[in-house]
């Protein structure tokens, strides 16, 4: 059998003054506009260069190769939303179920609002997702609705508040993805927020007298 080699999608090195780091932000801000008018079949290193005003050199000096930027952009987008869902979901002055919906209606907007690079950076995935690096990035976000449900239901056993957990993430992740490849108006992504949220909260209503094992 033939290994599958592993990309390289490390950073060469780390930015250490504000010109690197302002080199790298218009490097990655180049990939998103390449990405949104060529899509990932088209996606170089050479037309990123271009697009950020800088040279092929000095790109690599930060990004060996295509794959590298295209993870770059996936890991922040991954990061970024963790970030917001986690402030909706641990905020403890709301009541768990507005918690859950307004978490539900962020997440169904942003996958609208950035649908057309997200749909790019799934189509390039092929190029990076086998790298241990993407790996370790998809389980820093993981963890989001789990423990927010560890928290919401916990007098239901700790397998069962997985399968839940495991059940809400994947029908918003699927569902949300599915309805963005779309254009929608506003008031469509309401609607469906509206009742992606109004089913997650019915489930956990009839969650509320369950212990079994």
């Amino acid at each position: 059998m033939v290994k599958r080699s592993t990309p390289c999608i490390s950073k060469r090195k780390d930015p250490k003054q504000a010109r690197a780091n302002a080199l790298i932000a218009a490097i990655l801000e180049a990939a998103v506009q390449v990405l949104r008018t060529e899509g990932a079949m088209r996606f170089t290193t050479a037309r990123v260069a271009e697009r950020a005003g800088v040279s092929v050199g000095s790109l690599y000096q930060y990004f060996p190769n295509k794959a590298a930027i295209l993870f770059r952009l996936q890991s922040d987008e991954w990061r970024e939303t963790s970030e917001r869902l986690r402030a909706i979901l641990e905020d403890g002055a709301t009541p768990p179920k507005e918690r859950l919906r307004r978490m539900v209606h962020a997440f169904v907007r942003s996958e609208c609002d950035e649908a057309q690079v997200r749909i790019a950076l799934h189509d390039a995935a092929p190029l990076f997702r086998d790298a241990p690096e993407a790996e370790a990035a998809r389980e820093d976000g993981s963890d989001v609705i789990q423990n927010f449900i560890e928290m919401t239901i916990s007098h239901v056993v700790a397998a069962r508040r997985a399968i839940v957990a495991d059940l809400i993430e994947t029908t918003l992740c699927r569902g949300a993805s599915g309805f963005s490849e779309v254009e929608r108006s506003d008031a469509e992504i309401e609607a469906y927020a509206s009742a992606m949220s109004d089913m997650f909260c019915a489930y956990l209503d009839s969650l509320a007298n369950d212990t079994k094992i």
